[in-house]
C-alpha cells in the first residue's frame, strides 16, 4: 500500500451556492465524484482523507443562530441541532453523489466524537478514520456543529479537523479545491507561493469567502495553513479551484503540473 496520505477539501463554495442557500452544485460535484474514481482507477493504492465543507447549508443556519459565539440558552441549543441537520443533509448528497461514482467514501459525522474547548478542536475519534484508511476506503469529514467545554457548543471548520489530524496522520499533502483559482492579490493575480517569510506581505489580500461563511473564509484557511506547514516539516499545502476540469486529477497524479496557491514553510 501507498505509504502518501493526502487530505483533499472540497470547499463550500466550490459544491454549493454560498449566495442561496441549501443550494448544491449537483454537476460539478458529480464531476468530482467521477474525476476522483478516475484518479483512484489510475492509482489504486493512493490513500486519501476527504472533506467538505458545509457551504450553503450549515453557514447560513450558524448564522441565524450565532452558534460559532457560544451556545447556552433553549432556543441556541435548538439552532446546534439546525445547523447539525443542514450540515448532514449536505454531507448525504455528497455521499450519495460519490457511493454512485464508485468511490468508497465512508462519512465520519465529527460531533458524534469532537469536543472542542473555546473554539478549538482538542478531542476527535482517530480509531474509525485508522480503520477506514486501513480497509482501503475514504474517511469522509466535514464542518460540522460540536460541543464545546467552554461556549457550549460551538462549528468547528473541515479545516479545523484537519489541522488537528495532521500531526497524527501525517499527511504528505492537503489539497483545499474551491471556486477560486487560488490566494488572490488585490489585482486579482494568484499568489503562486506563501511563506513564513511573505505571509505578512499577502496577509491584506486576505478577505473572507462570499456568501455566508462563519468559520472565517479564506483568511482563517491561510492562517490554518500556515500554522500547520511551520509545525509539520516537509508538509505541502495547495489552495486552487476545483471549477476546472482535470484539476483534481493533476494535483493528485501530477504535483507538479497545477496551478494555484503554494503555502510551504520555506
Amino acid at each position: 500500500m501507498s505509504e502518501e496520505l493526502v487530505f483533499v477539501k472540497l470547499g463550500g463554495s466550490l459544491i454549493t451556492d454560498k449566495r442561496r442557500e441549501s443550494t448544491v452544485r449537483a454537476g460539478t460535484l458529480r464531476l468530482l465524484a467521477e474525476e476522483l474514481h478516475a484518479v483512484l482507477t489510475a492509482k489504486p493504492d493512493l490513500r486519501l482523507l476527504l472533506g467538505h465543507g458545509s457551504g450553503s447549508f450549515g453557514h447560513w443556519e450558524a448564522s441565524r443562530y450565532n452558534t460559532r459565539a457560544g451556545v447556552r440558552t433553549p432556543a441556541e441549543w435548538r439552532g446546534f441541532t439546525q445547523v447539525s441537520a443542514a450540515v448532514l443533509r449536505l454531507n448525504r448528497i455528497v455521499v450519495d453523489t460519490f457511493t454512485r461514482a464508485d468511490v468508497p467514501v465512508l462519512s465520519l459525522q465529527p460531533s458524534a466524537s469532537a469536543v472542542a474547548e473555546d473554539g478549538r478542536l482538542v478531542s476527535l475519534a482517530l480509531l474509525p478514520i485508522q480503520r477506514a484508511l486501513d480497509a482501503g476506503l475514504i474517511p469522509l469529514v466535514f464542518g460540522d456543529a460540536v460541543f464545546d467545554s467552554v461556549r457550549g457548543g460551538t462549528i468547528l471548520s473541515t479545516e479545523d479537523i484537519f489541522f488537528y489530524l495532521t500531526p497524527l496522520l501525517r499527511p504528505a499533502r492537503i489539497l483545499l479545491f474551491g471556486n477560486a483559482p487560488g490566494v488572490l492579490d488585490d489585482r486579482r493575480a494568484v499568489i503562486p507561493l506563501i511563506t513564513p517569510g511573505t505571509y505578512a506581505q499577502v496577509e491584506p489580500f486576505l478577505r473572507g469567502a462570499g456568501g455566508v461563511d462563519v468559520t472565517g473564509g479564506m483568511a482563517d484557511k491561510v492562517t490554518h495553513m500556515m500554522a500547520l506547514v511551520q509545525a509539520a516539516p516537509g508538509l505541502s499545502v495547495h489552495i486552487l479551484t476545483g471549477i476546472e476540469s482535470g484539476n483534481l486529477t493533476r494535483a493528485l497524479l501530477e504535483p507538479e503540473s497545477f496551478s494555484g496557491t503554494h503555502i510551504r514553510a520555506d
